[in-house]
Formats: structure tokens, sequence, C-alpha cells
């Protein structure tokens, strides 16, 4: 498992994530208003559109919310014309990184992606330069306390999962892109909880980061990308040691 992930799961035992909220709920609308603009209003029949609203639900979005971000997708209500681009570079210690940003300005968001970069002492790249380094996978994370590993993934393999990894007190099953919804679906159906549930860049193989002052360095290049408006996501293929990770987390 990246070590991403293991951020994730301290963040989000530390709450961090609900007092991002505001910021969490806005990169969801914008994802729900995409998905219903590329693939229809309907979730039935679109399945990115499934996915952004199960993520919102997960974080207790109010449905009407979610209702004016698919209109706005569809053109019903008026909105802002959002364009996906991906970035790619490397952060410290040779990390490499891909930030995953929509925007009605790429200018403007170059330009910051850039600079919290080079503040890091990374740089952004060319189009391709690490894409090749990750696969994109379905993943979900599940807190170790939540269910029984034996049984997750009897659950998980059964609905069509291809494999599940443990760390940090976190199971990630992980999918085929197109079986993620299906394997999702399965899992909450059971009434179990996620940390986390997305269409992911998973990495080939990792960097150990070993150093405190370069993972230091590390993940506030990654705080900075995320808090960012318009970025939506952010995959690296670091590993942090626990105690450096703890540590850093404080």
């Amino acid at each position: 498992m990246s070590g991403h992930s293991k951020w994730a799961n301290i963040k989000h035992r530390k709450g961090a994530a609900d007092a991002k909220r505001g910021k969490i709920f806005t990169k969801l609308i914008k994802e729900i208003t995409v998905a219903a603009r590329m693939g229809g209003g309907d979730p039935a029949a679109n399945p990115r559109l499934r996915t952004a609203i199960a993520a919102a639900k997960a974080v207790n979005m109010p449905k009407d919310n979610v209702e004016r971000g698919i209109k706005k997708g569809t053109g019903e209500l008026e909105g802002v014309n959002y364009e996906e681009i991906l970035y790619e570079g490397y952060g410290p210690g040779g990390v490499a990184v891909l930030v995953e940003c929509m925007t009605d300005n790429r200018n403007r968001t170059v330009a910051e992606v850039r600079s919290f970069f080079s503040k890091a002492g990374g740089n952004l790249g060319e189009s391709g330069c690490v894409g090749w380094m990750f696969d994109r996978k379905g993943s979900i994370l599940v807190e170790h306390e939540a269910i029984d590993e034996e049984k997750l993934m009897d659950m998980a393999l059964e609905a069509g999962a291809e494999d599940m990894v443990e760390d940090d007190n976190v199971y990630q099953v992980l999918t085929a892109p197109d079986k993620f919804d299906l394997v999702r679906e399965t899992l909450e159906q059971s009434g179990l909880a996620f940390i986390e549930a997305n269409i992911a860049m998973i990495p080939k193989n990792v960097v150990d980061v070993a150093d405190e002052k370069t993972a230091r360095q590390l993940m506030k290049l990654i705080d900075n990308l995320e808090d960012n408006d318009d970025v939506q996501n952010v995959h690296a293929n670091f590993d942090i040691p626990d105690e450096i990770m703890e540590a850093i987390s404080q």
C-alpha cells in the first residue's frame, strides 16, 4: 500500500476530513457536475456519477447539493464549465506525484501547482513523465476494527475484487475500474463504512522516504495540493515508516 493511504487514514482518525468539510463538498460537487455533463444525469446509466454520489453520501452531503450539482452538469442550472487536467511531477526524495485537477482557469492552476512543487524542492514535469509508474484501480480503504480480515476478503473477492492488502490498521481492497461500483455497492450493503472509496492511481513500486525532513517536505507538498480548490486528487508512490508518519502528523 502506498504511504498516501496511510496518510489518508491518519487524517481520517484525527478528524481532519471533518475540519475541511467545506473543501470536500466543493471538490465533490465539481466531480458530480463534470460526471453529469459527460455521462448524463441518471446515476443508473452513469458509473462515474454513481461513484461521485456515493462519495458525497459518505461525507453526509445534503441531497439538495447533490441534485444542484447534477442539474449544473446537465444544463438545467447555470454552472461553471470545468476542464480536467492531469499534472505530473517529482516531489522531495524523487517521489512521483500525479495531480488531478478541475479548473475554469488553466493558467492559474498550473502556476499554483508549479509553485507548490518548487517550494517543496520538487519539480513539475512533462505529461507522461511519471504516469507510467501507476495503474488505475478501484481502491476501498477500511479500518481494521470495522470488520474481520477473512470476512472482508471473502466478500470482496466474491464481488469481483482483484486483491486486498493491509497496512497501518487499514485494509485496501483493489479492483479493476469496471468492477469498482459492484464491489463498493456489495460492501456498502453489508453496512460497512469506508475511509475512502474511489478510482485511484496505484503505484507499481514505491520510493522509501526514511528521512524525517524529506518526509515533512513531501507531506507539506501533498497537503498544499489537496487544499487547493482546483485539485481533485493527489496520487504519489512514497512509503514512509510508521514512526515518521506518526511524528509528522502531530
